[in-house]
């Protein structure tokens, strides 16, 4: 439970009463599953709350139903974050400034060359 609500390992340790390399000798795969130990107690909770509210707990009837609710706006948030992700621009390689210089110049005599013809064909019509 310690490891779901987010504690560190030396805390943890220290509230057990034991040192850390014992902590991770005989807890060694749940501080490893640290991810899902979140997911693991809030599904305790709802199977709790549920389990209360089919017996008819009116109270637990409705911390059920914030339950659900909290859990559909974590999915929620987590679509919308891996749509994020999608959207944002794939990292393109850093150019070093010699590189840029030489983009720069060509990119300014293309212009030039542009503005030129421009006038030039302006020019023409006169």
């Amino acid at each position: 439970m310690l490891v779901a609500l987010g504690w560190t390992n030396p805390r943890v340790a220290a509230a057990l009463g034991v040192t850390l390399p014992t902590l991770h000798k005989h807890y060694f795969y749940e501080l490893r599953q640290r991810e899902v130990a979140r997911d693991r107690l809030d599904m305790r909770r709802l199977e709790l709350a549920w389990e209360l509210a089919e017996s008819g707990n009116v109270g637990a009837f409705k911390e059920f139903g914030k339950l659900v609710e909290r859990n559909d706006r974590m999915e929620a948030e987590r679509e919308f974050s891996a749509t994020a992700r999608a959207d944002q621009p794939v990292k393109t390689e850093r150019l070093g400034k010699k590189i840029l210089n030489e983009q720069r110049a060509l990119d300014a005599d293309a212009d030039l060359m542009a503005e030129l013809e421009q006038e030039a064909s302006q020019n023409a019509h006169h």
